[in-house]
């Protein structure tokens, strides 16, 4: 589960790395994807930190 919730948050923070800048830098489409992957990134991240500090929380 530690593995689990160290990827969500490597992963998610990649995501919120690319997605911030990207959002406006993009053209006006594509801004809108780059700005949920930086929302879905911040969902990950918090979920990987909420495993990584109460491992049974989901089950």
């Amino acid at each position: 589960m530690q593995l689990l919730s160290l990827a969500l948050i490597a992963i998610g923070g990649a995501a919120m790395a690319w997605g911030l800048p990207a959002a406006h830098r993009l053209a006006k489409p594509w801004d809108v994807l780059a700005a949920v992957a930086a929302l879905c990134g911040l969902v990950a991240v918090l979920v990987g930190a909420l495993l990584a500090v109460v491992p049974g929380f989901f089950g």
